[in-house]
Order: C-alpha cells, then sequence, then structure tokens
C-alpha cells in the first residue's frame, strides 16, 4: 500500500491592493503573461513570494515602522513594496525630507532587480528612499489547499496608492497594468471577459464592500484576521472547496469546477 502523498511545502508570499478613489474607488490589478505557469492570462493583484534579500538585516536603515513589525511581517512588507514595484512600477517609499516619493520607476531597474542583477536594497539606497511598512494594512491571509502541487502562505495587505506615480507593467510577468473598480472587476469575471482565479475574486468581493480607499483600509483594520486555509468536502452535488465562515466572506462552497488558475 503506496504511502499518502505529504503536502507541499508552503511558502511566504504578499500581495499589494494598491487602491484609490479618482475617478471612482478603484484596486490595480495586473494581467498575468500568458506563458507564466501560474494563474497565466488572469488579472491578479501584484505580488509574490519573498526573497533572501527580504530579510536583509540592512533594511533597517532605510524603512519606516521596522520596530512595529516582527522579522516575518518586515521581509513580507519589503517583498510586497518590491514586487509592486517590478510588477507595476509603483514603489511605496518616502524621501529622507518626508515628501512621499512620486518619481516613474526606470523600467530598466525594476527589470534588473526582477531578474536578481541588482539588489533591491541597493536601489533603494541610490534612491535616497525608505520604504514606509506601515503604509500597509493586513486585509487578509491565505493559505492554498493542502492538495495543491505549489502552496503558498500569502498576506495580502491594502494601501492607498501614491496619487502622483503611474503604473506600468513589467511586460515580463505582466503584461498589462489596470485600475479597475472591484464591481467592473466581478462583471468581467462572470461575462467571461476576465480570468480571475479563486482567492483573487473572493478578495474583490471583500473589497467591493468599501466605499473608498479609505473605508477599505478601515474596514481591513477593523476586521479580525481569520487565516484562510480552504478544504475541500465532498457534498450530493460534488466536491466543494469551503472557507472559515468566520473569514468575513460569508458562507462559501464554491464547486471545484469553478476553481481557475
Amino acid at each position: 500500500m503506496s504511502e499518502a502523498r505529504q503536502p507541499a511545502e508552503v511558502r511566504p508570499a504578499g500581495t499589494i491592493l494598491l487602491l484609490r478613489d479618482a475617478p471612482e474607488f478603484q484596486v490595480l490589478m495586473v494581467k498575468r503573461h500568458h506563458q507564466i505557469d501560474f494563474a497565466s492570462g488572469a488579472l491578479v493583484f501584484p505580488g509574490g513570494k519573498t526573497h533572501a534579500g527580504d530579510h536583509d538585516p540592512s533594511w533597517a536603515d532605510h524603512c519606516l515602522g521596522w520596530d512595529d513589525h516582527d522579522v516575518d511581517q518586515r521581509a513580507l512588507r519589503i517583498g510586497s513594496i518590491r514586487e509592486a514595484f517590478e510588477e507595476a512600477g509603483i514603489l511605496l517609499a518616502e524621501r529622507l525630507d518626508g515628501a512621499t516619493f512620486g518619481e516613474a520607476c526606470d523600467p530598466e531597474v525594476r527589470a534588473a532587480v526582477d531578474r536578481g542583477e541588482r539588489a533591491f536594497l541597493d536601489v533603494v539606497r541610490e534612491l535616497g528612499v525608505r520604504l514606509d511598512l506601515n503604509a500597509l494594512t493586513v486585509f487578509a491571509r491565505w493559505i492554498t489547499p493542502t492538495m495543491m502541487p505549489k502552496r503558498f502562505d500569502t498576506w495580502f495587505y491594502a494601501v492607498r496608492a501614491p496619487d502622483d506615480q503611474v503604473a506600468a507593467c513589467d511586460g515580463r510577468e505582466t503584461v498589462d497594468a489596470e485600475w479597475i473598480s472591484p464591481a467592473e472587476v466581478l462583471r468581467l469575471e462572470k461575462s467571461g471577459e476576465r480570468t480571475v482565479i479563486f482567492p483573487t475574486r473572493m478578495n474583490v468581493q471583500l473589497l467591493a464592500e468599501a466605499e473608498s480607499a479609505a473605508d477599505c483600509v478601515a474596514r481591513a483594520d477593523a476586521r479580525t484576521l481569520v487565516t484562510v486555509l480552504p478544504v475541500v468536502e465532498d457534498r450530493p452535488d460534488g466536491r466543494v472547496l469551503v472557507l472559515p465562515s468566520d473569514a468575513g466572506y460569508g458562507v462559501v462552497a464554491e464547486p471545484m469546477s469553478r476553481i481557475g488558475g
């Protein structure tokens, strides 16, 4: 009798929900490249797994809010900000004089960081800025179900996007960057015009409950964080993916036939 397959290793990851209110309450989403092996062609939030450089203790001198977070949250927030920089060209940082960083991010520098040819820490040093770790408010935490071949422990962070930075896709992992209202994301997914994977769709639905960026951040800050580890249940109508009922998404039993990615 063969042994049951052990669940895949869970890797830490971070995702950023960049929010703005003009011309309406919107979130920045990027379209995954069709050749990417995970969520190819789907609308997603910028994000990804943490890298070794995100744990560098030298970040202490280049971050605001360093002492407000433990070692894991520091790396997750740094990694999330790095991913937003790489994938969308948005840098959540402050100049040493206290002014918000508002310049366009150099595409070549972003690409070099993405390829591992330049350290994100060195880029931040050269720009003379500090990452604002406290700008990120925990929105949700999802762990990939045990049966999946690739698993992540993903923290979702909500943050108001800088007013004077322009989002631009990286052309490698993402091929489009779009400011879009949560309601429109849901409409496009329902009509089949866009692909939105299950965890993203659930969090867009949660986003849609807010009226503005400030309202969204306030709701996230007030919400008790319940880690979401979806489980599969066999029911008379078929197999469904079930979420914790107290996680803020309501009662969810998603047919496995609808799970995309």
